[in-house]
C-alpha cells in the first residue's frame, strides 16, 4: 500500500546524499518533494501542512546544521515525524478490572468488521484470553452465519441467539451476551455491530443504543484502509455521533494509496491500535507506528520479523539444528529431512515476499521480490518427499536412476532434482561454516564475515606495477592511451567495471538467484 510513497521518499533522500551541508534551497526542494509524495499518497491536506512545517523547522535547526551527515539527519527527522502523525507510541487494549472486558466494533458496511472480529478473537486467544464473539449485525443477509463460520475457524465461542436477516433486536442480544459470557467464563466479549452503505442517523442511533446497553471498555472503529480521504470523514462522523477509543485498519495489504492510515490518527486524535494485512485470520497484529514508519522509509521491520520467528520456531528445535551444523562432521548430520522441516517452519511465518519485504533496503529490488513464486517451496517439498528415507539422510547416493524416479514421483524435470541436491550441499556448507564462527564464506579476514584469528590466510605479496618508460614522449603517449581506456570503460559500464544498469532492469546475480 505504501510502495509509491516509499519510492518517492527514497528518491528524495537519494538527492541529499554526499552533501556536507544543506542550504536553504536544498531544504525547500526536499520539503516540496515530500509534500508532493504525501499528497499523491492521498494524505489529508491539514496533515501534510503540519508535517511539512515540522520537518522544515527542524531541518533548519542545530541538529542538521552541525551534523556530520545532514542527509541522515533529515531522514531521521522525517522518520520521527512520520511516527508522530501515525500516533506516536503503540496503544494497547484497556482491560476491565472485573471480567468480562467488552469490545465494540463499529464502522461502515464492507469495512470488514465481521472478519476482523474473528481475527481479533484469534489474536486475543493467542494472548491467553477466552473471547466470545457476539452477533449484533441482524440486518445484513447472512451476517450471523458468517460470524459463526469465522468464529469456528478461529476456534473461539460465538453468541448468536437470533437468526438475523432483519429478525431480532441487536440491543437485547448485546445486553444478554454479557450475562452469557459471565456464565460461560469468557473474559472478553467482542460485539459485532451492523454497518450501512453510508453514514445515517439510524446507524448512529443503533450503535449508540448498543454502546449504552453494554458500556464497552473499548469502542474500535473499523475502517477500510483503501477508501482514502473518505475514511477521515467517516471517522470524524463516528467520533462525533457515537465516539470511539481506537482505530482498526482493515485491508492494509491492498494496493490503494495509504493516505487514510497516515491521516486518521492525526485528524481524529485517536490512535490506530490494530491492522489487518491479509485474508487469513492470522494476518492481524497490533499496530506499531515506529515500525510502520520504518517500513515506509525502506528501513525494514526486523522487530516484527523476529516476533513472527519466535512464534513459529521452537527454541528446542533451533538448538538441535544448530548443534548438527556445528558438529565435527562439517554439518553432514544436517539432512534433507531437517532442511524440509526448516522450510516448512519458514512457510508458517507467512509469504516469503512479505518476509523479505521486512528486511532493510529491500525496496530497491521490490519487483524481484514481488515476482517470487511461492509455489517453488511446494515443488521443493514435493521433491524431498518423493525420496526414500535413506536418500534424504544421505543425498550423496542419489544417482541418475534415482533422480529419474524422484522426478517422476514429484512431477518435475530431472534437472530440478539435480539442482535441488546441489543447492542443498552448497547451503549446508555455508550454514555449517557460519554456525562454526567462520562467517560468510568467501570473505576471510573480515570480523564476523569469515575467519577469525588464526583463520586468515597469508597475504599474497603484491606484484610490482608496470614500469613507466623513461622516454618523456613515450610516457605521455602511454598516459593518453590509459586515459582513453578509462573514458571508454566509464561510458560502457558502472562502478568497479560492472555494466551500468538502471533500477528498472535490476536483477539479482545468479549466485543469489539459486537460493531464492
Amino acid at each position: 500500500m505504501f510502495d509509491t510513497l516509499s519510492d518517492r521518499l527514497s528518491a528524495t533522500f537519494k538527492n541529499l546524499r554526499g552533501k556536507g551541508r544543506l542550504s536553504e534551497a536544498d531544504i525547500d526542494a526536499t520539503a516540496r518533494e515530500i509534500r508532493i509524495a504525501l499528497l499523491e499518497a492521498d494524505v489529508a491536506l491539514p496533515v501534510v501542512r503540519a508535517f511539512i512545517a515540522n520537518v522544515k523547522e527542524r531541518a533548519r535547526g542545530v541538529e542538521v546544521s552541525q551534523a556530520l551527515n545532514p542527509a541522515q539527519q533529515v531522514v531521521k527527522i522525517v522518520n520521527e515525524e512520520l511516527v508522530a502523525i501515525l500516533g506516536g507510541e503503540t496503544r494497547r487494549l484497556r482491560f476491565a478490572k472485573t471480567a468480562p472486558t467488552v469490545i465494540m466494533l463499529a464502522g461502515l458496511q464492507g469495512a470488514g468488521k465481521t472478519t476482523l472480529a474473528g481475527k481479533l478473537g484469534l489474536w486475543l486467544k493467542g494472548q491467553g484470553h477466552s473471547p466470545l464473539l457476539v452477533a449484533c449485525d441482524l440486518q445484513r443477509p447472512n451476517a450471523v452465519n458468517q460470524l459463526s463460520v469465522v468464529a469456528e475457524r478461529a476456534g473461539v465461542a460465538v453468541y448468536a441467539p437470533e437468526p438475523g436477516n432483519g429478525v431480532g433486536d441487536p440491543v437485547r442480544v448485546a445486553k444478554d451476551s454479557i450475562e452469557f459470557a459471565k456464565a460461560k467464563v469468557h473474559d472478553i466479549v467482542i460485539v459485532d455491530t451492523a454497518g450501512r452503505l453510508g453514514i445515517d442517523q439510524e446507524l448512529m442511533r443503533q450503535a449508540a443504543d448498543i454502546r449504552d446497553a453494554v458500556s464497552p471498555d473499548e469502542i474500535l472503529f473499523v475502517v477500510d484502509a483503501m477508501i482514502g480521504q473518505d475514511a477521515v470523514n467517516t471517522a470524524e462522523a463516528f467520533r462525533d455521533g457515537v465516539g470511539f477509543d481506537g482505530v482498526v485498519l482493515s485491508k492494509l495489504d491492498g494496493d490503494a494509496r495509504g493516505g487514510a492510515a497516515l491521516s486518521i490518527a492525526h485528524v481524529t486524535g485517536k490512535q490506530i491500535m490494530f491492522a489487518s494485512n491479509g485474508e487469513k485470520l492470522e494476518d492481524f497484529d497490533a499496530f506499531h507506528p515506529d515500525r510502520m514508519a520504518s517500513r515506509i522509509l525502506d528501513m525494514g521491520d526486523l522487530l516484527t520479523l523476529i516476533e513472527q520467528a519466535e512464534k513459529t520456531f521452537s527454541q528446542e528445535e533451533a538448538a538441535k539444528m544448530a548443534s548438527k551444523l556445528q558438529s565435527s562432521k562439517g554439518g553432514k548430520d544436517f539432512t534433507l529431512d531437517d532442511f524440509l522441516a526448516q522450510m516448512e517452519q519458514v512457510r508458517k511465518m507467512g509469504s516469503i515476499s512479505k518476509l523479505l519485504g521486512m528486511l532493510p533496503g529491500m525496496g530497491q529490488i521490490k519487483d524481484q521480490i514481488n515476482n517470487i513464486d511461492e509455489r517453488d517451496i511446494d515443488r521443493t517439498a514435493a521433491i524431498i518427499k518423493s525420496m526414500t528415507p535413506k536418500e534424504r539422510a544421505e543425498p550423496t547416493i542419489i544417482n541418475g536412476s534415482r533422480r529419474a524416479r524422484i522426478a517422476r514421483g514429484s512431477g518435475v524435470e530431472v534437472s530440478a532434482v539435480k539442482s535441488l541436491v546441489e543447492r542443498f550441499f552448497e547451503a549446508r556448507k555455508m550454514m555449517s561454516k557460519m554456525a562454526q564462527g567462520g562467517g560468510m564464506p568467501g570473505m576471510p579476514g573480515m570480523p564476523g564475515m569469515g575467519g577469525g584469528p588464526g583463520r586468515q590466510k597469508k597475504q599474497v605479496k603484491q606484484a610490482k606495477g608496470k614500469r613507466k618508460s623513461g622516454n618523456p614522449m613515450k610516457r605521455k603517449a602511454e598516459e593518453q592511451a590509459a586515459a582513453a581506456r578509462r573514458e571508454q570503460a566509464a561510458a560502457q559500464g558502472g562502478a568497479f567495471g560492472l555494466p551500468a544498469q538502471d533500477d528498472k532492469n535490476f536483477e539479482l546475480p545468479d549466485e543469489f538467484k539459486k537460493f531464492m
